[in-house]
């Protein structure tokens, strides 16, 4: 008997055709995973340099709040400072109103009064000068931070924050 006789051989030879023509061709061509293999190690790289980029942006953000932190501070020691001041400048409004109780007569009550106006305006006049520059000063070291910080944190080829 010979193979195209034999039934079993027949059917054998039968299904190897059915499946040749009925299973595709599950490899993947070199050329189409050369090209997958690329587009993930670029979009690595992309992404390397975009989580470096984020990371030297988050410690300026982290250096410009330090500082302004700090400034604010100094700014509020600066505030309560002149609050403690003006707590001296109450006891000689109690000074002020002891002397116009007294014996004066009115030109001098006045003069009193005149004088203690003038040495209040000037001391307001200083303080509102001390807020000035402190503001001013603020303002200065909170740009200079933030410009340091800028400076100092650079991202490399590869995305990484220094």
């Amino acid at each position: 008997m010979n193979a195209t006789s034999n039934p079993q051989t027949a059917a054998e030879q039968a299904r190897k055709n059915y499946r040749d023509v009925t299973t595709p061709d599950t490899a993947v061509p070199e050329a189409v995973r050369a090209m997958a293999a690329k587009a993930v190690d670029q979009s690595r790289e992309v992404y390397d340099r975009s989580k470096g980029a984020f990371e030297a942006s988050q410690v300026t953000f982290e250096k410009s709040f330090d500082a302004a932190g700090q400034s604010a501070a100094a700014f509020n020691r600066k505030i309560i400072d002149i609050a403690q001041q003006n707590l001296n400048y109450l006891n000689s409004c109690f000074d002020l109103a002891k002397s116009l109780a007294g014996d004066q007569n009115l030109s001098e009550k006045v003069e009193l009064q005149a004088v203690y106006l003038q040495k209040q305006f000037s001391a307001l006049t200083a303080q509102a000068e001390e807020v000035r520059a402190a503001l001013d000063q603020d303002g200065g070291r909170r740009g200079r931070t933030a410009a340091q910080g800028a400076g100092e944190t650079r991202v490399d080829g590869h995305g990484t924050a220094h």
